[in-house]
């Protein structure tokens, strides 16, 4: 059976190794692509650890969620996959049409396979799940990371009129300032200190983006519930990510007493459609620059060496065969 290379995944408990794997033969609704760059996004890393809470379990599997290809006709395209056994970080793999967007001539291909993971959560969330008005503000909380620092730049390009950014890494808080924030909050293990500067910053913000979740996000709730001047004003809450843990303790008190609403963003959270549906703008904005990160381009037979490479800020690892 023909190969190609591939980063290939048997076992959860090590990183792909670049090796041969079969070519997969395309069904109907699929074509065969080129992979030209796929994002290693921390999703690609629990999902190759069997962590992510939609992972089967099946090895082996080739990691990848999305990635922009070639296709046989020329043309390029940017998609995500749904197979959780077959991915992107390969020379080739399998594309449902219903998945994917033309990609435009002028767009950087790893540049848009470094960005619109992170940026789509806050994108979709501030577009579809609560569409931001014009000049409401934005917390973000669990701002200092990829994700959270894109965030600040999708809130600011949708219409925010203030942005305020929390996080735990100080010299990190102070670059965002450049990159839309217009207030900061450090996250220490001073309780006290932390709830009263949250209060003060962010106490009657409209959206709450929750990179965070866990023991952080609890006591972010109760403090901006109580520091708002008007209860029965809505704060709607968007739960992202779970950096700071899986769980938290909500009191019931927080649901009767204020208007607060609560709500994810993820898989399943919002149907297909609708993220193919904003796709071509996220990318245009990307093309643009305005909404960016930086890519790595790394080559795929380095998979094992930059699996567990951490990002700098601001930048992305992004595989090329």
């Amino acid at each position: 059976m023909p190969k190609m290379n591939a980063a290939v995944v048997t076992s959860f408990e090590r990183p792909p190794r670049y090796q041969p794997f079969d070519i997969p033969h395309p069904s109907d609704q699929q074509a065969l692509v080129d992979v030209l760059a796929a994002g290693l996004h921390p999703r690609v890393r629990t999902g190759a650890a069997g962590a992510h809470y939609t992972s089967t379990g099946a090895l082996p599997m080739i990691p990848g969620i999305d990635a922009v290809a070639r296709r046989p006709d020329g043309s390029r395209i940017y998609f995500v996959v749904d197979d959780q056994v077959l991915g992107t970080m390969a020379d080739k793999t399998l594309v449902d049409d219903r998945r994917s967007v033309a990609l435009p001539d002028d767009v950087d291909a790893a540049t848009v396979a470094a960005t619109v993971n992170p940026a789509m959560p806050a994108w979709i969330a501030l577009r579809r799940r609560v569409p931001i008005e014009p000049g409401q503000s934005v917390l973000v909380l669990g701002a200092t990371g990829n994700a959270g620092a894109m965030a600040i730049r999708v809130a600011g390009r949708l219409g925010a009129g203030r942005v305020v950014a929390a996080g735990r890494n100080l010299e990190r808080l102070s670059a965002l300032r450049s990159l839309g924030a217009d207030d900061s909050v450090q996250l220490t293990d001073d309780r006290e200190a932390t709830s009263r500067a949250l209060g003060a910053a962010a106490g009657e913000v409209d959206i709450v983006l929750d990179y965070l979740w866990g023991e952080p996000a609890q006591r972010a709730i109760t403090t901006l519930l109580t520091a708002r001047t008007d209860r029965s004003r809505a704060l709607d809450w968007v739960q992202i990510g779970a950096i700071a843990g899986p769980t938290i303790e909500l009191p019931s008190v927080a649901l009767r007493s204020a208007n607060f609403r609560l709500q994810g963003m993820g898989q399943g959270a919002v149907p297909e459609h609708v993220y193919l549906a904003e796709l071509p703008a996220l990318i245009a904005e990307i093309g643009a620059g305005t909404i960016a990160i930086h890519a790595n381009a790394t080559p795929l037979a380095d998979v094992e060496r930059v699996w567990a490479v951490t990002d700098a800020p601001g930048e992305r690892t992004v595989l090329v065969p």
